[in-house]
């Protein structure tokens, strides 16, 4: 493995422990197995999340996806990561102008070529994934045009059910092919335990997004 090269390849913003590795993990490798730095920026410790009788309080919940996520973390090979602690499930409830410094800050501080989030929609209309996308678009906005990343969404050619996330549906403009690295990803998949339930909801509905991570590019 040849050392990591600056600045920073890939940026992902994502609100939840989980968020890094179902439609992203495979790329991170590819692009630390070419010698890259990658980041990730974790914006909340998932205790709102289910517990599956592995934890018995929000705090006990959220300290096990830290360890969770660090195992991922592991697996994939990221270098550069910063775990923060806003409320989960809550994040629609603090300033969006302290999640846009947030998200601007690391932009500025480690100079990504690409940031990755969630789409308009948050995918599913998760409140979390819809506040984190506003928040880092606008972050994005408000760097001069000379000095922003690219800007790139998760993206899924199955347009959602819901009529109100439909709307707001972007195709996909990016496809990777990630097959190489499908024994890995499902390593780190696995290390998520608590989230067993959306692993298997993840597959079932999205299969081939396991062996191709598909991305919108905004323009």
């Amino acid at each position: 493995m040849t050392a990591p090269k600056s600045p920073m390849k890939l940026l992902l913003i994502v609100p939840h422990p989980d968020d890094e590795v179902y439609g992203a993990a495979g790329t991170l490798m590819d692009h630390v197995h070419a010698g890259h730095t990658v980041g990730l920026l974790t914006l909340t410790r998932g205790e709102a999340g289910r517990t599956l009788g592995l934890a018995d309080s929000p705090q006990a919940l959220g300290d096990l996806r830290e360890t969770e996520l660090r195992a991922c973390l592991d697996v994939i090979g990221v270098q550069v990561h910063e775990h923060l602690s806003f409320p989960d499930k809550y994040l629609q409830d603090q300033p969006l102008t302290a999640l846009i410094e947030v998200a601007r800050s690391a932009m500025q501080r480690w100079r990504p070529e690409t940031v990755l989030t969630f789409p308009p929609n948050g995918s599913n209309g998760h409140p979390d994934h819809v506040t984190t996308h506003r928040a880092v678009k606008a972050a994005w906005d408000s760097l001069p045009q000379a000095e922003r990343p690219a800007l790139w969404y998760y993206a899924s050619d199955v347009a959602p059910e819901n009529e109100e996330w439909r709307a707001l549906w972007l195709p996909p403009t990016i496809r990777r092919d990630v097959s190489r690295f499908i024994t890995r990803k499902l390593q780190a998949i696995a290390c998520h335990r608590t989230q067993a339930l959306s692993t298997v909801d993840f597959i079932r509905k999205y299969p081939e997004r396991v062996t191709e991570e598909t991305f919108y590019q905004v323009e």
